[in-house]
């Protein structure tokens, strides 16, 4: 204490519970400072909210690309990202339609993506949740893969 008071600081202590107990000579307020300032990137670096994108059993092909061209931002900003398949009225007595333009927007994706949960129905909805991959590709790659994916169909 007579140290901390020497040199004008606060002695705080670090593991109460230890045998013996560990203090720290520091400034209480820049301690506080640079808590808080780990506390807010840990929040910013936690924001992996889940997005969400629509498809139809009956999508045209522009369209799911255009859909896969987002899921591909939100995935670059870090999101993860549900894709749904929508079923409406008598839809429901094909789910393999749906299934498959699920399948087909997945391999669209390709190596880009891992499958965090499998597709799966709840209710009138068919959908799965990717995030990035984990061995990231550089994205010349990737737009070469894509436009040679949209020339073979």
């Amino acid at each position: 204490m007579d140290k901390a008071k020497s040199q004008e600081l606060d002695l705080v202590e670090i593991a109460p519970n230890a045998e013996p107990p560990v203090a720290k000579i520091v400034s209480f307020d820049k301690l506080r400072y640079d808590e808080s300032k780990k506390d807010r990137t840990n929040k910013r670096s936690n924001d992996n909210t889940l997005k969400e994108l629509w498809l139809s059993p009956r999508i045209a092909a522009h369209d799911l690309q255009v859909r896969l061209n987002r899921t591909g931002e939100f995935l670059k900003d870090g999101h993860k990202v549900k894709l749904t398949v929508k079923f409406k009225g008598r839809e429901m007595a094909h789910p393999e339609v749906g299934n498959k333009v699920l399948i087909q927007a997945l391999a669209l994706l390709g190596d880009t993506i891992s499958i965090e949960r499998d597709p799966k129905f709840e209710g009138r909805n068919l959908s799965v949740i990717v995030t990035k991959a984990k061995g990231n590709k550089s994205e010349e790659n990737i737009n070469a893969e894509a436009k040679n994916q949209e020339i073979s169909q």
